[in-house]
C-alpha cells in the first residue's frame, strides 16, 4: 500500500475540519450566539486533534517498522515544542 492510498482519509478527515472551521466564521460573522461559536471551536479543535493523532501514530509506525531512528528523533523534537 502506497503513501497516497494510506493518506485518503486524512484528506477527507481535514476537508470536514475545513468545513466546520467555513461554518465557524459565518457563525461569527452572523452573530451567533456565544455558546454556539464555541461548541464549534471545540468540535473542530477536535476533529483537528483527532486527524493530528492519526497522522502521527502512521508516521511513527513508518518509522519503527523501517527501524529509522533518525526520523523518529525528528519526530520526537516535534512533539516536545507543543
Amino acid at each position: 500500500m502506497n503513501e497516497d492510498c494510506r493518506m485518503d482519509d486524512v484528506i477527507v478527515r481535514l476537508k470536514k475540519v475545513n468545513g466546520q472551521v467555513q461554518a465557524l466564521m459565518r457563525m461569527i460573522e452572523g452573530g451567533e450566539e456565544c455558546d454556539k461559536v464555541l461548541t464549534q471551536f471545540l468540535a473542530a479543535k477536535a476533529a483537528l486533534d483527532n486527524t493530528y493523532s492519526l497522522v502521527l501514530n502512521r508516521n511513527l509506525q513508518n518509522c519503527l517498522n523501517r527501524q529509522d531512528a533518525g526520523s523518529v528523533e525528528k519526530i520526537i523534537k516535534l512533539i516536545s515544542k507543543q
